[in-house]
C-alpha cells in the first residue's frame, strides 16, 4: 500500500502501516500539510515500562557510526543532558495512553559484516534479521532494530520507504532503517541533503558529520516513536489502518519553530564543526529530531 512518490512537491517521509499483520514503513511522501491533526486511540496496548532495544548492524558500519547510533540510544533516558535534550523529546511519548514512561535500554549488538542473507533484502528477509537480534527476553519487552548500510539494497527501500516498523510472528515489534547516503540522499537524509524535487534550499549540515547516519538518526526517531505510541496497529493513530500517521509521522517535516514546506524550521547553528541540530544527547553529542505530536496540545511540538 505504499504511496507513489509526488513529483510536484519536496518529498518527505512519513510513517504508515502497509497492512494490519505487516510492516509499517516511514513512507516517501509529498510534503502538504495537513488541515489538522488529531491522533486518536485505538484501544491497543502501549509499550510503557523498560524495553530493551536490541541492534542488528547489517553490513559494514564503521565504529564511529555505530557511536552516533549507540549514543543517540543512550540519551533517551539521560536527563542530566542540557535542555533541549533528546530525553525531553522522548518524554512526550509517556504522555500518550493512561501515562507512564518508557525507558529504552541497549541491549544486544550484533554484527552481520558478512551480508548473511546478500546485499539485496526482500521484506521477509528484515523479519529474519531482527529474529537475529532479539536478546532472548519474553516477547514483547524488546524492540529488534535492523539497521543497513549504504550498499545494502532493500525491497521498497528509496522507491517508497526510509524505513519500517512491525511485528514479528510471535509479537515482538521490530524496526528496519537503511542508510540513504549513497542511494537515495535527497529522500531519505532531507534536511541534511537537497530534495530531489522542490525548492532547492541549501541543506542543513548533519551535526555528526555523516549525512547518512545522522539521516538514519532521524528515520530511526520518527519509528521509535511510532512503534511505542501505535505497536501493533491498535494505538495511536489518524487515518486508514493500512496508511496511518503516527506520533511523528503526522508532523510533516518540521523540525523547529516557524516550518513550512521546504523548510524545516528554526534549529540550532552549531558553527563551522557542530551542524545543525535540535537535541543534546549524551558526550557532547548532538542530534536533529522530528516534531512530535503531544496529546495533551493535540499540537505537532518541536523542541526549538
Amino acid at each position: 500500500m505504499d504511496r507513489l512518490l509526488a513529483s510536484s512537491a519536496i518529498i518527505l517521509f512519513f510513517l504508515s502501516l502497509i497492512s494490519p499483520a505487516a510492516a509499517m514503513p516511514r513512507k516517501l511522501a509529498a510534503l502538504v500539510k495537513e488541515p489538522s491533526v488529531s491522533l486518536q486511540y485505538h484501544a491497543g496496548p502501549l509499550l510503557k515500562g523498560k524495553v530493551t532495544v536490541n541492534l542488528l548492524w547489517y553490513g559494514q558500519f564503521s565504529a564511529s557510526q555505530r557511536a552516533i547510533v549507540v549514543d543517540f540510544l543512550r540519551s533517551f533516558n539521560d536527563r542530566s543532558t542540557s535542555s533541549p535534550s533528546v530525553a525531553s523529546w522522548w518524554s512526550t511519548t509517556g504522555a500518550y495512553g493512561s501515562g507512564g514512561s518508557l525507558d529504552l535500554l541497549l541491549g544486544n549488538q550484533v554484527l552481520d559484516g558478512s551480508l548473511s542473507l546478500g546485499k539485496s533484502l526482500k521484506s521477509a528477509d528484515l523479519v529474519t534479521l531482527a529474529g537475529k537480534a532479539q536478546s532472548g527476553g519474553r516477547a514483547g519487552r524488546g524492540i529488534d532494530v535492523v539497521l543497513t548500510s549504504a550498499d545494502v539494497t532493500v525491497e521498497g527501500f528509496c522507491m517508497s520507504r526510509c524505513g519500517t516498523h512491525g511485528q514479528r510472528r510471535h509479537g515482538s515489534p521490530f524496526i528496519w532503517v537503511g542508510n540513504s547516503e549513497t542511494q537515495c540522499p535527497g529522500q531519505c537524509a532531507w534536511p541534511f541533503h537537497q530534495p530531489i524535487y522542490g525548492p532547492q534550499t541549501p541543506p542543513l549540515v548533519a551535526p555528526n558529520g555523516d549525512v547518512g547516519v545522522d539521516g538514519m538518526v532521524i528515520n530511526l526517531a520518527t519509528l521509535l516513536a511510532g512503534t511505542a505510541t501505535n505497536p501493533f496497529g491498535n494505538g495511536y493513530f489518524q487515518g486508514a489502518k493500512e496508511a496511518p500517521l503516527e506520533a511523528v509521522s503526522a508532523c510533516q517535516g518540521i523540525f523547529g519553530a516557524g516550518a513550512y514546506p521546504g523548510y524545516p524550521g528554526t534549529v540550532i547553528d552549531g558553527g563551522a564543526t557542530g551542524g545543525n541540530y535540535n537535541a543534546n544527547g549524551v558526550v557532547g553529542r548532538r542530534y536533529l529530531l522530528p516534531a512530535m505530536w503531544d496529546p495533551v496540545t493535540s499540537r505537532c511540538s518541536p523542541l526549538v
